[in-house]
């Protein structure tokens, strides 16, 4: 039974590391769109939109929505993730942390989530039914489609 359990799961993992991929980009595109757009809430759910050019709001509004739709199309995954994952981790230490220790504390859940969710991403790289597949030979695309090795 374990084999079998152990078989599946080697199968399914290229394809549950794009599930994650594309649940994360979304996700974090979603925040972008809110603060450039004022929609889903607008910016921090407060309505309203962050005014363009204000630092680092905008800024982090911007990786956020191109960051999110990249990481979740499966398009220059790596590079997009592992900018995101850094955009998050100064939104944590230069927003959150100052408040309390903890994320818990400090409000900083999302950021500190998202950052090593983007830096796993970076390394795990996109997984299934990526746009980066048809941007490749085939030996790279070999390579891509290929499940990581964890052991």
């Amino acid at each position: 039974m374990t084999a079998l359990f152990t078989t599946f799961t080697q199968r399914a993992t290229w394809h549950v590391l794009a599930l994650f991929r594309i649940v994360v980009g979304l996700l974090f595109a979603c925040h972008g769109a809110s603060s450039l757009f004022g929609v889903l809430g607008g910016a921090m759910g407060q309505g309203g939109t962050v005014p363009t050019g204000a630092w680092p709001g905008w800024y982090a509004a911007v990786i956020e929505l191109a960051g999110g739709a990249l990481v979740m199309l499966g398009l220059g995954t790596r590079a997009a993730a592992f900018v995101s994952s850094g955009s998050m981790a100064y939104a944590y230490f230069s927003v959150h942390q100052g408040t309390a220790l903890w994320p818990i504390q400090n409000g900083g859940e999302a950021s500190a989530m998202f950052c090593w969710a983007f830096l796993l991403i970076a390394f795990t790289g996109p997984g299934a039914w990526a746009l980066d597949c048809f941007f490749f030979n085939e030996r790279e695309e070999a390579a891509i489609h290929q499940p990581p090795n964890f052991r």
